[in-house]
């Protein structure tokens, strides 16, 4: 792990681009949140996190972040930014506070029962697939109107918005077009449903200026927070 002092000025370094591009964008700052992304770092990681006063991090493993959780301190809250398969949904339920990645019918209702079997009700994002790219997860914008009607018909869910990962590519306009579609994707939605979906979780490390152009509310930073993770 880098020292934490080096982290705090990392932290400083991303909240001075989310303000220039949000003065670029002309939009508020405080529009958009940051969420350090501890995968694949130690537990120090979430602690240097909440320390430095984030409220929240996130994991891309169910088991990474149970690993974790004892070790970090108890108010931090935790989101499930990775493909979640069903057969963890119940652990996911259980232990995180916010599913990102939920993109089918059958994991939201897997998402539903185990959270009422909690006695919890479950915040969840619906990550669309915006970029259309076949490695990424995540329904279509044209599905994404079947995919959030089952979800506001699931008792123990709490839909807050729209998430989506743009494909990785040298020329950052296609991670803008990525980010522009599903804006436009949560804008019409919300019009048509008649539901507010105020959080739009897009834009990492190498393409956040995009995100927040485009309308970003959260964006997913590993790297630039927490240097290079171990293996890679």
């Amino acid at each position: 792990m880098i020292p934490y002092a080096d982290f705090a000025t990392r932290c400083s370094e991303i909240r001075e681009r989310i303000e220039r591009a949000c003065e670029a964008a002309r939009r508020r700052p405080d529009e958009v949140g940051i969420l350090p992304v501890t995968k694949n770092h130690p537990a120090d990681a979430a602690c240097y996190a909440a320390q430095y006063g984030f409220a929240a991090v996130g994991e891309n493993r169910v088991q990474e972040a149970l690993d974790k959780q004892p070790l970090a301190p108890p108010a931090l809250r935790w989101e499930l930014i990775g493909h979640l398969q069903s057969n963890k949904a119940k652990l996911a339920a259980a232990h995180f506070d916010r599913v990102q990645s939920v993109d089918s019918d059958k994991l939201l209702h897997k998402l539903d029962a185990a959270a009422a079997e909690a006695g919890k009700t479950l915040a969840i994002l619906l990550q669309v697939n915006a970029g259309d790219d076949p490695a990424k997860f995540g329904a279509a914008c044209a599905g994404a109107d079947a995919l959030l009607e089952t979800a506001l018909n699931c008792p123990h869910l709490k839909v807050e918005g729209l998430m989506t990962i743009a494909p990785l590519d040298q020329d950052k306009s296609v991670a803008a077009h990525a980010f522009e579609r599903l804006r436009q994707t949560r804008d019409r939605l919300a019009a048509s449903f008649a539901t507010p979906l105020p959080v739009l979780s897009m834009g990492m490390t190498d393409d956040l200026e995009e995100a927040v152009k485009a309308g970003s509310t959260l964006v997913r930073i590993g790297t630039a927070l927490f240097g290079t993770r171990p293996g890679y």
